[in-house]
């Protein structure tokens, strides 16, 4: 196959399996080129396939030497269909991994089911023992209950007004209004029901049941805060109401460890470009001069260099500083008063035909395919290859 981007929606339906193989090795490549983290050693990621939970897993191996287990639901190619995005990032890892001397397995499957927890507890036991980091990092539209059967469905609404903001077209380059409305209260209960941190608790209660979850453990999470423009559809919406769930699930997970000196935390991430967040209204924008504003202050971060600087500044070898709610604060550097306060400026003085000049929207464009494996240097994109890439541990 000849394999170019496709769409639908704002999703990008082809992958490129050289691209993405060529975007974990960079990720690779700039981890080991820092100073080594003494940090864990057996490493279950929950969510490992792409974005955060992916810097994860390549932080864990290539910087700190851990063993890991990665978690994800992503489809194999089929016929003239190529791989998922993540399909083809955890190939590349595995590969890179198994030829540098690590341990590294994946499992395939809903994260959200029994079986796929019963599963991995299985293979701790079997290879491990015991998982001294639990990364949750699950991103997904829906979520069937494992107990009520129902099957819940995310949505991205504002919560008890219409939401109104400026919103791009980052293909066409174009700026113009988009209005989104109002949650009901059921679909608020699913969001929740999706994102929140029911799963994340059902998922430590089944390793301590398990007996596989070492004393003085760490258990994380990644959540989003953002800035004033975007509250009503994000941090004040329905996303924002799971959020909070999320947070709240912290505390209570970090009671649980608390007797055998373990512990949980939220990280507060830095907006950066996932198949998540291009579905949020008027995220484009804001990424876009984000990204620019950071650039030019020096302080521009993708998902690799978070997870990095959270392993090697927070988690490891040192205090971790927390917030008023207990919160690792990842955004600080976003969310610096003088960042914010030029993007405030920048977003009241966008329009389609000032967007190119004040915007870092051809970044935002960039980072949206790489996600998909494309527009990397060195890989040839008009060669006739094989769409077939296996994972080394999945038989798929």
């Amino acid at each position: 196959m000849i394999i170019k981007p496709k769409f639908k929606g704002f999703i990008c339906t082809t992958a490129h399996p050289e691209g993405c193989a060529a975007s974990v090795k960079e990720q690779i490549d700039y981890v080991k080129k820092q100073s080594s983290v003494d940090g864990p050693k057996r490493v279950l990621v929950i969510g490992a396939s792409t974005g955060y939970g992916l810097a994860s897993r390549i932080v864990s191996t290539f910087n700190c030497g851990a063993a890991t287990i990665g978690v994800f639901f992503e489809k194999p190619p089929a016929g003239n269909k190529t791989a998922t995005a993540g399909w083809y990032n955890s190939a590349a890892f595995e590969e890179n991994a198994i030829n540098a001397g690590y341990y590294a397995k994946s499992i395939n499957g809903d994260a959200f089911s029994t079986d796929i927890k019963n599963r991995v507890i299985d293979l701790i036991k079997k290879d491990w023992g015991s998982v001294d980091l639990v990364v949750y990092s699950l991103a997904s539209p829906r979520r069937t209950h494992p107990i009520s059967g129902e099957t819940l469905v995310s949505s991205i609404k504002p919560i008890g007004a219409p939401f109104t903001s400026k919103n791009i077209d980052f293909h066409k380059e174009l700026v113009s209004d988009i209005t989104v409305a109002p949650a009901t209260d059921d679909e608020v209960r699913q969001a929740v029901g999706v994102m929140g941190g029911e799963d994340w608790e059902m998922w430590v209660q089944a390793l301590q049941a398990g007996n596989v979850l070492a004393k003085e453990a760490t258990v994380i999470s990644y959540s989003y805060i953002g800035p004033e423009v975007t509250h009503p559809i994000y941090r004040d919406g329905t996303i924002g109401k799971a959020k909070e769930s999320l947070e709240s699930s912290a505390q209570k997970i970090n009671g649980l460890l608390h007797k055998d000196g373990g512990r949980a935390f939220i990280s507060v991430n830095k907006a950066v470009v996932t198949q998540a967040s291009t579905a949020i209204p008027g995220m484009s924008l804001y990424m876009s001069l984000l990204f620019k504003v950071m650039k030019e202050k020096g302080l521009h971060e993708h998902c690799i260099e978070q997870i990095y600087r959270l392993f090697h500044t927070q988690l490891y070898g040192t205090t971790p500083t927390l917030d008023s709610k207990d919160r690792i604060r990842l955004d600080d550097w976003e969310m610096k008063p003088e960042v914010q306060q030029t993007v405030k400026e920048l977003w009241e003085q966008t329009s389609t035909e000032n967007l190119k000049a004040i915007s870092a929207v051809d970044e935002y464009r960039n980072d949206f395919f790489r996600l998909f494996g494309f527009g990397f240097a060195g890989v040839d994109y008009e060669k006739d290859i094989p769409s077939l890439k296996k994972i080394p541990s999945i038989n798929e």
